[in-house]
């Protein structure tokens, strides 16, 4: 059989890893690098080709070509990774630093205008970094930016050009401007985008926490309860045993058939409350159950139309060859609890539907009741959301969901194009099912 990975390992449909946002923060910053090599090699061309500035191009080119090495070797890196530690964003800024320091020394030193492109390092720190690692972007920035104006290669300008500083001055240090401010709202807005998504993927962690820690005190609850009833229910039946054979009631033939029905609800009560107990794992074989899909769905389906007399239900398997599977108590109490929803609902007739593909079971539940609310289909699964008015409900529904999750599926609802409701379990075959696929007979 095989083993699936616990749901800590796992990513599930719809979930953003947490360390996500720190890989795509570093793929925009990779980004970034690519945009500041190609503005730099532009702007080396044509203020020495173009303005007549002497540049020592060479080295300028060579710093450049550092960078993309750089950017080479990590877009490579991130291909195969899954997170990124703040510590490498970190390196990564401070990386940018020393590169453009290299740049403005070759250029002019504090001289040159674009040395305002430090802030740009320093916000991309305070979105991304912690407190500590921005200070240390902040003073290497002070730090380089005052070195450079001592240590730098003075511009060569041409006699033309040196009435001129101030104006080349100006008008540099407005694209400068221009362009952290385009910069930062292209990636600002980008990097604020990908913090957002890892922190409501933390809220619904944490939100999913609250649940999970809610099931557990309800199965507790729920485990002592059974516990406590098991005795009293023990010694119903054992009296009701006793009525049986007592010859005022063996000769009376209506009381005969009336302690009959008791017998009958008390042995109900005692299936539902051993029920609870295997769903708690308190009571579960030491040799799983191993069925096939119909036997184990149609089991289900006896079952119920047993309990509920008059209500249509219809089970339909589709054009499938189903594996074998391990018959988990969890799975029936499930559809049970999403049979008798929609029989709550109003509905006149119920289609258990099975199907599957390549990864998963697929079981589903329609009927022709009231159907879902839209407020409904956007609290499903929540505790306590129900449409049914009473006090307690939605819980039925709350303990499918955190059910299939817990086996590493998912649940969806939907109304029908007529009316009534529709609910798809989707169960992952490699926590259900044995490998190989077997006909159902």
């Amino acid at each position: 059989m095989k083993r699936s990975l616990p749901i800590s390992a796992r990513w599930l449909p719809g979930q953003w890893p947490a360390d996500a946002a720190g890989r795509k923060n570093m793929a925009l910053l990779v980004q970034l690098r690519w945009i500041a090599i190609a503005g730099q090699v532009g702007t080396i061309l044509f203020v020495h080709w173009g303005m007549g500035i002497n540049l020592p191009v060479a080295a300028m080119l060579l710093v450049a070509s550092v960078a993309a090495a750089v950017n080479v070797v990590s877009f490579a890196a991130l291909r195969h990774r899954t997170d990124v530690a703040r510590a490498e964003l970190f390196l990564a800024l401070l990386f940018d630093v020393l590169l453009l320091t290299a740049q403005l020394y070759l250029s002019g030193g504090a001289t040159n205008p674009f040395i305002a492109l430090y802030l740009l390092q320093v916000a991309l720190g305070v979105v991304l970094l912690d407190r500590l690692s921005i200070w240390g972007i902040v003073l290497m920035a002070m730090l380089c930016a005052a070195l450079l104006s001592f240590v730098y290669r003075p511009l060569g300008l041409t006699d033309a050009l040196q009435g001129h500083l101030f104006d080349l001055h100006i008008f540099g240090t407005w694209i400068c401007l221009a362009m952290i401010a385009v910069l930062l709202v292209l990636f600002m807005s980008r990097v604020t985008g990908n913090l957002q998504a890892r922190e409501a993927y933390l809220a619904q962690l944490r939100q999913q926490a609250a649940e999970e820690e809610h099931i557990v005190r309800m199965g507790l609850l729920a485990s002592g309860a059974a516990h406590e009833l098991g005795t009293p229910l023990s010694q119903l039946a054992v009296v009701l045993g006793d009525w049986r054979h007592m010859p005022e009631i063996a000769a009376h033939p209506p009381l005969l058939e009336e302690v009959g029905e008791m017998q009958a609800a008390v042995q109900r009560c005692k299936q539902i409350l051993t029920s609870i107990l295997i769903s708690s794992g308190e009571a579960r074989g030491e040799a799983p159950e191993i069925t096939s899909i119909r036997y184990f769905i149609d089991e289900i389906a006896e079952s119920w139309r047993s309990a509920n007399p008059g209500m249509p239900l219809r089970c339909d398997f589709g054009p499938h060859d189903y594996p074998r599977i391990i018959a988990d108590p969890v799975i029936r109490q499930a559809i049970v609890n999403l049979l008798d929803n929609a029989r709550e609902a109003g509905a006149t007739y119920i289609d258990l539907l099975v199907g599957r593909d390549s990864s998963s079971l697929n079981i589903a539940v329609r009927d022709n009741g009231s159907g879902f609310s839209e407020q409904m289909l956007a609290d499903f699964g929540k505790p306590y959301r129900s449409s049914k008015g009473k006090q307690g409900g939605g819980l039925g529904l709350f303990l499918v969901v955190n059910v299939v999750r817990k086996l590493g599926g998912s649940v969806a609802a939907s109304n029908g194009a007529d009316a009534g409701a529709l609910i798809l379990l989707r169960l992952p075959l490699s926590t259900v099912a044995l490998e190989e696929p077997a006909d159902d007979k």
